[in-house]
């Protein structure tokens, strides 16, 4: 089982070099406790929080990077991008980091991130579609021609492909039904969030298999994003998780992001999100991650050791503990494979 990190977003109240060095100091400490892959998502003009853009700090972080360990976009917002822009800038990032780049995308969930850009919310999924169909043209090959709804290209070279072919795995965000079979159908495997139970994930998976099936597309194991806690007890595990992401659950709920409801996160944190968060012991998380990798056809396993308002002293400590007690462990698991995969037998 590999395992990877998401690196978040950070008060704006810190200062940027700060928060820049916080970003260095994690990477290394990841790498350090046997993390191989190293990804950051995206958000504009984000209340109260800062994102740094991946894809420069990406270029940065690329000359930290030890030779086995890979970087990616977990996830861009892909639909306010022109995809010939987009294209290029993350073909540019895969040169840099000699074909280590993983491309995660999706739509967020942030209206306001539409306006500004002058792109229209209610068909974000229409846009994304298009966007991959265009991004994989000029990544594979010589010259595009494109005539779609929302971009038109007629007859031009490209001059920049990434040295992976045809292209950089496409990871897509998906939530629901429709989203999974949209991740079948437009990128290489669909990622699961850590808003998802495992039970709903185990009804979608069927759905993913059948639209690849139906594509003629090959099946690759799904990457996971779960939070994790790991502390003396679980009940200490899940009072350490509370202090630290309460904060920022509410302000997801706030700002409109599905699955999380505003009240119940204010008011009933724990319960509301204990079902997605492996939390316990060193050997509790490792029991729920190899259940699960008995479930679930997945890897790598992607977690959040950073939450804001906490120093680098804090992440690296997280860092090298989860490596000892959750990472070296289970260097050596492997989840089902798809053949294995049970669905979930519906009642009635």
């Amino acid at each position: 089982m590999e395992f990877g990190i998401l690196m978040g977003d950070q008060p704006v109240s810190t200062p940027p070099e700060e928060h820049l060095d916080l970003m260095l100091r994690k990477v290394e400490a990841a790498q350090r406790a046997g993390f191989t892959y190293l990804t950051i998502g995206q958000h504009y003009l984000y209340d109260g929080f800062r994102w740094f853009q991946p894809i420069p700090l990406l270029a940065r972080l690329a000359a930290e990077l030890d030779d086995h360990v890979r970087i990616g976009t977990t996830v861009l917002v892909g639909p306010v991008h022109h995809p010939v822009s987009l294209a290029e800038d993350l073909a540019t990032l895969d040169v840099i980091t000699r074909g280590k780049l993983v491309v995660g995308i999706g739509t967020g969930y942030l209206a306001h991130e539409y306006d500004v850009f002058g792109k229209p919310f209610k068909q974000r999924y229409s846009l994304l579609e298009e966007l991959i169909e265009v991004m994989t043209k000029c990544w594979t090959e010589d010259r595009v021609t494109h005539h779609g709804r929302f971009f038109d290209i007629d007859d031009r070279p490209t001059h920049l492909h990434p040295i992976q072919k045809p292209r950089p795995p496409i990871w897509l965000g998906a939530m629901k039904e429709t989203g999974v079979r949209r991740a079948a159908r437009h990128g290489d495997v669909w990622t699961i969030t850590p808003q998802q139970t495992i039970e709903q994930v185990e009804g979608l998976i069927g759905t993913y298999i059948d639209e690849r099936a139906r594509c003629g597309l090959p099946l690759t194991k799904f990457p996971l994003r779960r939070e994790l806690q790991v502390a003396a007890s679980y009940d200490d595990a899940l009072r350490d998780f509370a202090e630290v992401a309460r904060v920022k659950y509410v302000s997801y709920a706030g700002q409109g992001m599905q699955l999380l409801d505003q009240e119940r996160v204010e008011n009933e944190f724990l319960e509301n999100v204990k079902d997605h968060v492996l939390l316990g012991t060193g050997d509790q998380v490792c029991d729920q991650i190899r259940d699960i990798a008995a479930r679930l056809p997945i890897g790598p396993l992607l977690i959040r050791p950073h939450w804001p308002g906490m120093d680098a002293e804090q992440t690296a400590a997280y860092l090298e503990r989860v490596g000892r007690e959750v990472v070296a462990p289970l260097r050596d698991l492997e989840s089902i494979g798809f053949e294995e995969f049970q669905p979930p037998v519906l009642a009635g």
